[in-house]
């Protein structure tokens, strides 16, 4: 469950990592921007990045200006999300910004530390630019870490000798964070370096694990509580949500109607990497009901972004003729006209098969964009009939 940065900012404080001084500003408290001390930062509080380019990180001299721009924030959407609350932050003189993240590595199934002389920039742009400047620290699982491994890492960071305890223990609070409420993810970028000499986080970033959360009763005291981010999921995450259905909206035209979760992100891969843009991450789970098929084909069709659906469907405890039986009675019901190339294989696929067929002679016209590949066509090839259907299609 990822934290809002003032949240994240409450459990930095809490546990001694340095922040500017602060308040979170709502319709009902802008009148307490006239006791802010000037300059600051205005910062909208919202989970998607780029919030600088889309001009929802700015900066105000006076408290007059603080409302105007706070008021213009307020209600607007950041990709899917509405701006609700704006953290309004002292501004700072700053001399350096560094990247410093605790999370886990999934391959080496370690914890590790993470740091960065390139900081203000998002991960992915600092290993695209220079991935050798990522520099990365592995723990044992269960260890802790000590001051003269925190003093070695924080050296890392090219600290003067002025400031390098602070980094250190910085670092060293950051671990003992991600550690002890089961995190997913603690990150700071940047950690910065004022022209005062100090060392502060000027943004945050938390990631906890909903699951361990009972475990910490104190996260409860600073207001923060299971939410499921419902509140931030879009549409048709929220429907999928209400059915069951792992979904996850992204910002391509190509609909994915996998079996199970591993195929569609190895689906979404490919995609990717055959030059297409998928809509959807999306999982069926084990031998669905038709029911839940049908509303899952009915995500895609509904989305106004898709133009082609790739679906593969591979029969093992879920037979193929009730995936067979789920998309005819879709089509038949619905008379969508996006195109619909997939493949299907495994249990039951004959009768699957025979389901098909018997509607293609039935309604030629409801399924002339419909084509279902067996397992001698490879997966590639259906992939890539897909993005051409998808870059030709005209919409309904």
């Amino acid at each position: 469950m990822r934290l809002y940065e003032y949240e994240a900012k409450k459990l930095f404080q809490r546990h001694g990592i340095p922040i500017p001084d602060n308040i979170v500003i709502t319709p009902a408290n802008i009148d307490d921007l006239e006791q802010v001390v000037y300059p600051v930062m205005l910062k909208a509080q919202v989970f998607l990045g780029g919030r600088g380019k889309a001009g929802f990180v700015r900066s105000a001299e006076t408290p007059k200006q603080a409302r105007s721009i706070i008021s213009g924030m307020l209600g607007k959407k950041h990709g899917p999300f509405t701006i609700e609350k704006v953290l309004v932050e002292r501004k700072a003189a700053l001399v350096a910004e560094l990247y410093v993240a605790a999370a886990i590595d999934r391959l080496e199934h370690k914890p590790l530390i993470m740091t960065s002389v390139n900081g203000g920039m998002e991960i992915e742009e600092i290993a695209r630019k220079d991935a050798q400047s990522i520099k990365r620290f592995y723990f044992k699982i269960g260890e802790n870490i000590a001051e003269f491994r925190a003093r070695n890492i924080a050296s890392e960071l090219n600290f003067s000798s002025s400031v390098l305890h602070s980094g250190a223990v910085i670092v060293k609070k950051i671990y003992e964070l991600f550690i002890s409420l089961d995190c997913k993810l603690v990150e700071i970028n940047p950690l910065a370096i004022t022209d005062m000499g100090k060392v502060i986080a000027l943004d945050a970033k938390i990631d906890l694990d909903e699951d361990a959360m009972f475990r910490h009763p104190e996260l409860k005291e600073l207001g923060i509580h299971a939410r499921h981010e419902i509140g931030e999921l879009t549409l048709r995450e929220q429907l999928a949500k209400e059915q069951g259905i792992p979904y996850v909206d992204l910002d391509g035209d190509i609909g994915v109607f996998p079996g199970g979760a591993g195929f569609g992100i190895a689906a979404i891969d490919l995609i990717t990497h055959y030059g297409g843009k998928p809509a959807n991450f999306m999982d069926s789970g084990g031998a669905p009901t038709q029911e839940k098929l049908r509303a899952m084909l009915g995500l895609l069709i509904d989305n106004p972004r898709v133009k082609a659906i790739f679906g593969a469907r591979f029969g093992g405890i879920s037979r193929c003729d009730d995936w067979a039986k789920a998309l005819v009675q879709y089509v038949k019901e619905n008379r969508p006209h996006k195109p619909m190339i997939m493949r299907m294989a495994g249990n039951m696929e004959h009768e699957g098969r025979r389901v098909l067929e018997q509607a293609k002679q039935d309604h030629p016209e409801l399924f002339r964009q419909i084509r279902i590949y067996a397992v001698d066509t490879p997966i590639e090839d259906v992939i890539q009939e897909t993005i051409k259907a998808a870059k030709t299609h005209k919409g309904e």
